[in-house]
């Protein structure tokens, strides 16, 4: 009757409040085990938009370093220092040096002051306070043996903020070197290469790189945004893209081989994003390939993720020209993947197994996995992805092969392929999604009921939640589309069994020359941000886990039924259940959990939290901090843990169990 009673109020006042609702009670059935997690379930997709290689991952301080871009002096200004006089040619070679053809001549009539060039690097040049920068430039000056060099860093003000001399000059083709140390620091800065004296001197491969890059390889990688990678734990990397693979034309397609060997000899080609999109033209934007496939498979092998190469099928951009290769000249695509298997895979004693150890690393890259075209789509696709199903499985069995789904989550193409691909050798289907937040809500259970008989597993190869924008270029990424993926993310845990992959996309944006939003990181020249996205990412990846577990309510999946969505796995190397437990309505919800099979151990359970204020809130540059994670410690044992899921927010609880 005092329930009755209470119950009676409570209505009439307008409804129970958080606080005094009765805690919704979930089952976690640990003695029913259910599919192994694979260890590549969370990975990133790396492609080269928003200036993510040149001018963001791949280190390079120097725009257009060989001079190769369509205007050959794009980035680079004259400048005359004094009394300093003097002329630049650029001088094409094709013959004698087809990928790299162009250098500068720069003839010097300095008897005081001097002249020579200047660089702005992307967007500026980044120089930090007391950090270290190695120069380096090809010359050859055979009239030029009494010239003087000089390295200058300048700040936005112009003020020299790091120097360094070269001297030596001669005939004959040979690199020159030279260390600048930073007296300050600038986000913007330039780099001058100046002479005095009087003579000419030919210079191309002009470069600035930090000491600092990601275990100070020379030409390498820049540290801070490798080190966001290796914080993820990724279980694979895929690379290099993306619509970057096809080519806005078969032309200019990505070719692994031209990305290899020594970075002075690859041949740079126009970015595809270049002009992709009217509004967001980036003229300077091209690929120098100083980040080829060596340096991709040599990241993954360094953060532990699996390499997952996507190669071109054959087929540019469907969106674009629609170009394909006729079939009987569809033998190099193929020989193309064949040979990057050897690379990867091959023996020092194999021609290209032994370019692989020519640059540095003699043992195999253990390639597993190869994707067979983008997000091609129709007969045409089906047709070219055969010839390479049936060579690479006759050649290489052991190689997995990653098949397409198409651009889209639905609809006629989608199912077409879908039906060629389900009685294919194929391992994977890509499958591709940029919808608003509602439809990651509604598709939570959207693998809880797919064919279990069909042939390929799921790879969840690009999505992301799209939400409108502000005038920040961080602003896309909202905690709203976060905690949507969230929620559609307990949905590919919880179908582990067939959902053996997924990425987010794309993964790097530079604030100042992006083509495309949202981005899971966003830099500039200095700084790096995490989004609420990639928090998400992180708190998943992180916490993988070995098997999953069914969490019920009433003995149902949670997929939304009053707001709630929830995954668990049990990680057998530490002993710990890991719930993902996602409330995405307004208010907090009381959850009591019951185990089944298993007790939690004495001992502190951990809840992370990753939840802000409104679900418009963003992390920025300039306020990074605006939604992380927070962590507590819960009580835990026996066989029930009561949990509380703030409104808005995703929580990971680890309990050690026995």
């Amino acid at each position: 009757m005092y329930i009755k009673h209470f119950l009676l109020a409570a209505l009439v006042s307008g409804g129970l409040t958080a606080s005094a609702q009765a805690p919704q009670r979930l089952s976690i059935q640990v003695n029913k085990p259910g599919a192994m997690v694979s260890p590549n379930m969370w990975g990133v997709f790396f492609e080269d938009i928003n200036f993510a290689a040149d001018g963001g991952l791949y280190a390079e301080l120097v725009k257009n370093r060989s001079f190769e871009f369509n205007d050959p002096l794009m980035g680079w200004d004259e400048v005359k220092k004094d009394s300093g006089k003097g002329t630049i040619l650029i001088v094409n070679r094709r013959t004698e040096n087809e990928n790299n053809p162009r250098y500068a001549r720069i003839t010097v009539n300095a008897a005081t002051g001097a002249y020579g060039l200047s660089n702005e690097g992307f967007r500026g040049i980044g120089i930090e306070k007391g950090k270290v920068y190695n120069f380096s430039m090809w010359a050859n000056a055979p009239e030029g043996a009494g010239l003087q060099g000089q390295l200058l860093l300048l700040d936005e003000k112009g003020q020299q903020i790091g120097t360094a001399s070269l001297s030596g000059f001669g005939g004959g083709w040979r690199q020159y070197k030279a260390a600048v140390t930073a007296t300050a620091t600038a986000a913007k800065a330039q780099l001058q290469v100046l002479f005095s004296g009087k003579g000419a001197i030919d210079v191309d491969m002009v470069s600035l790189f930090p000491a600092a890059t990601w275990k100070q390889r020379p030409n390498g990688l820049r540290a801070d945004l490798v080190q966001m990678l290796a914080d993820l734990k990724p279980g694979f990397v895929r690379f290099p893209g993306g619509c970057i693979v096809e080519g806005r034309d078969l032309a200019n397609r990505y070719q692994w081989k031209k990305t290899v060997g020594k970075p002075e000899e690859r041949k740079l080609i126009i970015n595809r994003w270049n002009t992709e999109f009217a509004h967001k033209s980036a003229p300077d934007y091209f690929q120098s390939f100083g980040l080829g496939f060596f340096e991709y498979f040599q990241l993954a092998e360094d953060i532990g993720a699996a390499p997952l190469p996507i190669l071109n099928c054959g087929m540019a951009c469907q969106f674009n020209t629609r170009e394909v290769v006729a079939m009987n000249e569809l033998d190099p695509y193929l020989q193309d993947a064949l040979d990057l298997i050897e690379f990867a895979n091959g023996d020092a004693g194999t021609k290209w197994g032994g370019l692989r150890a020519s640059m540095g690393h003699p043992a195999p890259f253990n390639l597993t996995m190869i994707g067979i075209g983008n997000e091609q789509w129709d007969e045409q696709y089906i047709e070219r992805y055969r010839v390479f199903e049936a060579t690479l499985k006759a050649k290489h069995p052991e190689i997995r092969l990653v098949s397409s789904a198409g651009p889209f989550s639905k609809g006629p193409l989608f199912d077409y392929l879908w039906k060629e691909l389900k009685t294919s050798k194929a391992d994977f289907i890509d499958e591709h999604y940029y919808m608003p937040p509602e439809w990651f809500l509604a598709n939570a259970s959207r693998y809880d009921n797919y064919d279990r008989s069909q042939g390929p597993k799921i790879f969840a190869g690009e999505y992301a939640a799209h939400t409108k924008e502000a005038k920040e270029a961080e602003s896309r990424n909202t905690w709203g589309s976060a905690l949507a993926e969230a929620a559609f993310m307990t949905g590919l845990e919880r179908n582990a069994d067939i959902v053996r992959m997924a990425s987010y996309a794309p993964l790097f944006a530079h604030v100042e020359a992006w083509q495309w939003r949202p981005d899971l990181i966003w830099f500039d020249n200095l700084r790096t941000v995490g989004t609420p996205n990639y928090y998400v990412q992180k708190l998943f990846s992180t916490n993988k886990g070995s098997q999953v577990v069914p969490i019920l309510q009433n003995g149902a999946v949670l997929a939304g039924k009053d707001s709630l969505y929830a995954s668990a796995v049990i990680d057998l190397p530490s002993k710990k259940l890991l719930l993902k437990i996602v409330n995405t309505s307004s208010a907090p919800v009381q959850l009591e959990v019951q185990l089944e099979g298993a007790v939690a151990t004495k001992g502190p359970a951990v809840q992370q939290i990753l939840s802000a204020p409104a679900r418009g809130d963003f992390n920025t540059l300039e306020s990074p901090d605006r939604v992380v994670p927070t962590e507590k410690q819960l009580s835990a044992a026996g066989k029930q843990l009561r949990i509380t899921a703030g409104p808005a927010s995703l929580n990971v609880v680890a309990i050690p169990y026995r």
